[in-house]
């Protein structure tokens, strides 16, 4: 068993380049700011008519690891770690100053163990974290318990990663490495931690899933399976009876390809879905965007002071982008992901330019065929052991 142990709320307030998170919903987001040599939280609104921060910073600066995370009710959560005790508050602007509310901490002694917040869940009334032991790992409701942070479940292996795959908050995809192989797996939060396997492409290949729709069902994968030894993005759908696919347009060379984002709403059409794509290179960071059905990846230039790896897709296509300058410390940049054969339209903020020249860039790939309409599948028993190369 992963060595974690709970501890009640303390009945006293807390004190008080980095990542941002952003809620379900896209109405806020968080981060940690800096200020001189003080890093504290910040929260932003960001479904207003314009985005505005609020600082909240508490009675001493925060460490650069302390974790931020926004709620769907505008407070902030603050995961601080310390010596293998992990505490956890609740922010909240009170006119000049910051309110804290104690939510307890976790234990986690021992070599090799860690703990770290899970991805903002939907609805965004609770908050959940990951604990790693060295045989197993515990998910653990850190926001929204009745009497501190609840162990909700314990998941036999090495857990990574993250994924919701429902609106409800209650299917939860891990990363887990077992007997030397890395699997996805779903944990069941309302059925006791249940744990059902999810994917299995290949017996001796090591399978994560990325992101995931709950809408459409798309799937964004990173997996060996193709080429033993060498991680490959793919992308399937949930329940669908067709194999995953690794398209050869996101296979940039001296590239890292990370995505990061997928355009909701899109019910039924997951080769529809525009993927947003941090980009990594000699060039620096960029945006990219994809479509399964385009097969061609679309690059373009990152608003200045982009917070890398942050940003959300609108229903109707539109990616916003967070950023944050000296002229502009809250700002968020919208992006029209182009279509094939219309040229690309932005925002203001961000002009879409290549960072490299159409002749250093992948040749196109053909259109594919019409996608089949296929049956849903149990998430136990969702076919996703083929694969194609395309």
């Amino acid at each position: 068993m992963t060595a974690c142990a709970i501890e009640p709320p303390s009945t006293g307030a807390g004190n008080g380049g980095t990542e941002c998170a952003i809620t379900a919903d896209g109405a806020y987001a968080a981060r940690l700011a800096l200020d001189g040599d003080s890093w504290f939280p910040e929260r932003w609104t960001l479904d207003g008519p314009e985005p505005y921060a609020v600082p909240l910073p508490g009675e001493r600066p925060e460490e650069p690891g302390t974790g931020v995370q926004p709620m769907g009710d505008g407070r902030v959560l603050i995961h601080r770690p310390a010596d293998g005790r992990h505490a956890f508050s609740l922010l909240y602007p009170t006119g000049p100053g910051t309110g804290e509310l104690s939510l307890g901490a976790v234990e986690c002694p021992g070599p090799g163990g860690r703990l770290t917040l899970l991805p903002p869940a939907p609805g965004g009334a609770r908050a959940y974290a990951l604990a790693v032991g060295p045989r197993s790992s515990v998910v653990w409701l850190v926001a929204g318990a009745a009497f501190g942070p609840e162990r909700l479940a314990e998941v036999p292996g090495r857990c990574s990663g993250g994924v919701w795959l429902d609106r409800g908050g209650r299917l939860l995809a891990l990363d887990r490495e077992l007997d030397g192989r890395t699997k996805t797996v779903v944990v069941d939060l309302e059925r006791a931690g249940e744990v059902s396997p999810l994917l299995q492409i290949a017996d001796g290949s090591d399978d994560r899933l990325l992101l995931a729709d709950p809408d459409s069902g798309l799937l964004l994968i990173s997996s060996d399976a193709p080429c033993p030894g060498v991680e490959r993005l793919g992308w399937g759908v949930l329940g669908s009876t067709l194999p995953v696919r690794f398209p050869e347009c996101l296979r940039l060379p001296d590239c890292a390809v990370t995505p990061f984002a997928i355009q909701p709403g899109q019910v039924l059409t997951p080769e529809h879905c525009a993927v947003a794509l941090r980009m990594d290179g000699a060039f620096g960071t960029w945006v990219g965007t994809w479509r399964p059905a385009e097969r061609r990846v679309r690059h373009l230039a990152a608003p200045e002071g982009w917070l890398a790896g942050a940003g959300l897709w609108t229903e109707d296509g539109v990616l916003r982008l967070p950023y944050a300058t000296e002229a502009n410390p809250c700002g968020v940049a919208d992006l029209t992901a182009p279509r094939t054969g219309s040229p690309g339209q932005a925002g203001a903020t961000a002009e879409p330019r290549l960072p490299a020249t159409e002749s250093s860039l992948p040749p196109r790939e053909p259109e594919p065929p019409a996608p089949l309409v296929t049956r849903p599948v149990p998430l136990q028993q969702a076919p996703l052991g083929r694969l194609v190369t395309k």
